[in-house]
């Protein structure tokens, strides 16, 4: 009897310290030193999120997280930035014949984009329009040499005898294959009729086969992607194909751009589109990567989840990994497991995007660049960590109010005056 009401007075004492510990841990503050791991008292909504949405509490310990920083690339010349000559959406990054090569959309014309209604055989409707795929090399990332065309515009009435874009790179044992947009008509005719078609070599140099069918279609009527496909992007993952893009949908002008996928064990399909597509609600260009055992996404502009690094561990259900900014436009990443079906994805730290905004709308044409970040296992840059950038005033003035926002103000301040004197 003694013995049973000394266990019982033990645990009555321990309950009474750890409920005692507990009580003034909930009546002090939050601790000075920010836990590494989730504390054991009350959160806010804010705090809760900052243990369970983030894979640290520190954005400077989140692998996800990065700031980006630009690099304008050598040997590219654009004819004074006239607007006749562009290069965009740049694919993929890779390492082959001691070199790296990437693809992309150039358009050499007689002048800027018109618009659909003034565009012809020789004058484009938009920048993507009259276009075929070209290739360069470089030793470093810095300075490319371009080596010429890679895919043309195939002869009427073929895939893409309007226009080839946007393409993207896949290695599948031994062969190399290029994804690309195939326009049957003048971009902006009805809504950019564009499904992916394939073309493939034996060596990244070519000469390319094309397939001359289309790999990826675009939806049934009244479906999300019924008129657009834009962005194909592969990936080898969990031992098959994974390309991912991107449609535009609701209706012009008020598009909503989203990310789908379509699956296959042979490059030249079939492709399977997934039930559960759009599998990512925001983004423009489609950029991705094998990160740990999933996919990592770049989702630039557009929807409401923009400007965020998004992670599936499954490559299909995204969730909101990091929140940056300046991301890149149509990157192309340097990604050394893309190909590799990897278990555990490295990351990336390079690669090539676009930067469309280079003169005047009249002038319209992009131009490469090269990005860099740090969103790599096997790199920590604290400075691609920060979460804090100075902008100089000017950067901020460039984006001030447009002509009409400025008369708004002024109808606003003068109907404020108008009210004063009438009391």
């Amino acid at each position: 009897m003694i013995m049973k009401t000394t266990h019982f007075t033990l645990f009555v004492l321990t309950a009474m310290l750890i409920a005692a510990s507990q009580a003034a841990a909930q009546q002090s503050g939050f601790p000075f030193k920010l836990p590494k791991e989730k504390p054991n008292r009350p959160l806010s909504a804010a705090m809760e999120r900052n243990y369970s949405l983030w894979s640290a509490p520190r954005p400077e310990h989140n692998e996800l997280y990065s700031q980006f920083k630009y690099t304008e690339l050598k040997g590219f010349d654009y004819n004074g930035h006239d607007g006749t000559i562009s290069r965009r959406d740049p694919s993929k990054v890779i390492f082959a014949n001691g070199k790296y090569y990437v693809w992309y959309t150039k358009r050499h014309t007689p002048t800027p984009p018109q618009g659909a209604d003034a565009s012809t055989d020789t004058i484009p409707s938009s920048d993507w329009d009259l276009c075929d795929i070209w290739y360069a090399t470089s030793k470093d990332g810095f300075v490319w040499e371009e080596q010429g065309i890679a895919i043309p515009r195939p002869p009427k009435p073929n895939v893409g005898w309007r226009s080839v874009s946007t393409t993207d790179i896949l290695q599948w044992k031994g062969r190399y294959y290029l994804y690309y947009q195939g326009f049957m008509e003048a971009s902006g005719k009805r809504g950019d009729d564009c499904p992916v078609a394939v073309s493939y070599a034996d060596s990244p140099d070519g000469p390319w086969t094309p397939h001359n069918e289309i790999v990826i279609p675009n939806g049934g009527e009244g479906e999300w992607d019924q008129y657009s496909i834009h962005d194909p992007y592969p990936l080898v993952y969990k031992g098959r194909i994974y390309l991912y893009y991107k449609s535009d949908f609701d209706g012009d002008p008020n598009l909503v751009r989203m990310q789908g996928l379509a699956i296959a064990d042979d490059p030249l399909g079939p492709f399977e589109k997934h039930p559960l597509n759009p599998v990512i609600n925001s983004g423009h260009e489609t950029t991705l990567f094998p990160f740990k055992k999933g996919i990592a996404a770049l989702v630039i502009r557009d929807g409401n989840e923009h400007s965020t690094v998004q992670y599936a561990e499954d490559g299909v259900n995204f969730e909101i990994a990091s929140i940056t900014q300046m991301m890149p436009n149509a990157g192309g990443p340097f990604i050394p497991d893309a190909f590799t079906d990897t278990e555990y994805g490295r990351g990336i730290t390079w690669g090539i995007s676009h930067f469309t905004t280079v003169t005047t709308w009249k002038q319209n044409h992009a131009v490469l660049t090269r990005f860099d970040c740090d969103l790599s296992l096997d790199v920590d840059d604290p400075v691609m960590k920060r979460s804090h950038i100075y902008w100089k005033p000017e950067m901020y003035y460039r984006l001030g109010l447009t002509k009409q926002q400025r008369q708004r103000a002024a109808e606003s301040t003068k109907k404020l005056n108008q009210q004063a004197e009438a009391k």
